[in-house]
């Protein structure tokens, strides 16, 4: 149940994020039920992509993590948000980002909500 709570949380907090933001859109669904199955498709991408990514470009980046006191992290989700929007930009739905500064803004709403919602429903990381 953790992996499906995860993707949920995911899924909520990409909502969210397109929600607060212009240049952060889901494309795809006609229907409310096609929007949340492609939210949740969106939300597995994105959760494959932290899983299996994310652990690489980290080791791979640990001196600018200390160079920049850990705020290179920013850095490091914007880029997952943008590696999983452009997975999806291969298929006709998907997670849509205009620019970086619009990823990095995204991926910090998205990393503070799952945060939040992940304290709120006690699925761990």
């Amino acid at each position: 149940m953790g992996f499906v709570a995860r993707v949920l949380v995911n899924g909520v907090a990409i909502w969210l994020a397109t929600v607060l933001l212009s240049g952060l859109e889901i494309v795809g669904g006609q229907t409310t039920a096609e929007k949340v199955g492609i939210i949740l498709l969106i939300a597995l991408v994105f959760g494959l992509v932290n899983a299996i990514v994310k652990p690489i470009v980290a080791v791979l980046s640990i001196p600018l993590y200390i160079l920049t006191l850990g705020l290179f992290t920013l850095v490091v989700n914007a880029l997952m948000l943008m590696l999983t929007a452009w997975i999806t930009e291969q298929t006709s739905w998907g997670l849509r980002i205009d620019n970086f500064g619009t990823a990095v803004i995204g991926a910090l709403i998205v990393s503070v909500v799952s945060f939040v919602l992940s304290g709120l429903t006690g699925s761990k990381r």
